[in-house]
């Protein structure tokens, strides 16, 4: 069960909204052609103002809830909002909706009009997630397989028809079935020799990193990851990119460790234990105008100690974010040509089917 949202918007000769007159002809044809589609509707509202436009809302049985603005630049929006039960056909068909924007098109003379199909919002499943730029993308979940909360963040493992089980971490999507090359971009799969080689994850909870390295012949690799329920879960129930390493936990060629990477590092440089590859598997480049704040300390922090276990030809490789933020990957590029020693770094992109856009990965080494 969820409100039903749907959004219509045409564009006006900016004469036909210049002035109250001519918008309340354009509020009475609209009224007229509503009508049509809902018999019993009746006004609850409506407001002239020179300066915006003409507002109303409108209402049949107290049911179906409309609102329709006209601004005096040319543009009509308006938007049909009721409550659908489940198991409860839709008020409004898809074929109702596109006959309703082209008869008001047609009516108004409008040079361009568009219609959103329904927005669901308020429903148990949330089909709604957002870019790394903040546009909206609707996701074609069914199901919620498993949904808990652990010390340290809100696990959730959602079905896609498409992409397969998907985990979201505090509601972000974090990794799919489908997302392989996200997993191969990351570890520059066909470029890297991982052959006989020591390796460091910080993080990699969902275990695809480790299950795909393991596939390299690497002499031993080390993952750190502070969740125990998040590779419980994925252990579950995305096996299909972790295989059985969550379940094992340790064997000839790698051990995974379940405690904070931080003071392990610390752990490892007291130690003089060196990596040839170290993976920074954890939090995406923050959405801030500024490098400030506890995940950009964060940041820091493991760069700091990553570059102090890594041996002087070994690589640092890790995510950054979608490949539009501009100013977020340039203000974690200025935090990497402020580290000493001097380190040099490429990028790789490619596009992860379950974030529905580019991505960014970055492999840092010395200078």
């Amino acid at each position: 069960m969820a409100a039903q949202t749907i959004l219509f918007d045409f564009t006006l000769d900016k004469d036909k909204t210049a002035d109250e007159e001519a918008r309340l002809q354009v509020a009475k044809i609209l009224r007229n052609e509503l009508e049509q589609l809902f018999p019993q509707l009746e006004l609850a509202y409506s407001m002239e103002s020179p300066e915006n436009g003409y507002f109303a809302v409108l209402h049949e049985n107290k049911d179906t809830v409309i609102t329709c603005r006209i601004f005096q630049h040319g543009l009509l929006t308006l938007n049909v909002e009721y409550f659908l039960p489940d198991g409860k056909e839709p008020s409004i068909s898809f074929d109702t909706m596109r006959t309703m924007e082209l008869i008001l098109r047609q009516k108004f003379d409008s040079d361009r009009s568009k219609y959103l199909p329904p927005i669901k919002r308020g429903g148990y499943i949330d089909i709604y997630m957002t870019s790394s730029d903040e546009r909206i993308i609707e996701y074609d979940i069914d199901k919620v397989v498993f949904e808990a909360r652990s010390p340290f963040q809100k696990i959730q493992i959602m079905h896609s028809k498409t992409l397969g089980n998907m985990l979201l971490l505090d509601e972000l999507q974090n990794i799919a079935e489908s997302d392989l090359i996200y997993t191969e971009t990351l570890m520059c799969r066909g470029v890297e020799n991982y052959e006989g080689k020591e390796i460091c994850i910080l993080g990699g909870g969902d275990g695809a990193l480790l299950y795909e390295l393991l596939k390299e012949n690497p002499k031993h690799v080390v993952m750190l990851e502070i969740d125990e329920l998040v590779m419980q879960t994925c252990n579950k129930y995305l096996n299909v990119i972790c295989g059985d390493v969550l379940e094992k936990r340790k064997g000839d060629q790698y051990e995974i460790i379940v405690g904070d990477c931080v003071e392990y590092l610390k752990k490892f440089i007291a130690e003089g234990r060196k990596f040839d590859y170290v993976f920074g598997d954890l939090t995406d480049i923050p959405i801030t105008d500024a490098p400030e704040g506890e995940t950009w300390d964060f940041i820091r922090t493991i760069f700091e100690h990553s570059f102090k276990v890594l041996k002087p030809d070994g690589k640092y490789l890790t995510h950054g974010n979608g490949s539009t933020c501009k100013v977020q990957l340039r203000l974690f590029e200025e935090q990497l040509n402020l580290l000493r020693p001097k380190v040099k770094f490429t990028t790789t992109k490619a596009f992860v089917p379950s974030f529905m856009e580019e991505w960014l990965f970055y492999q840092v080494t010395f200078a």
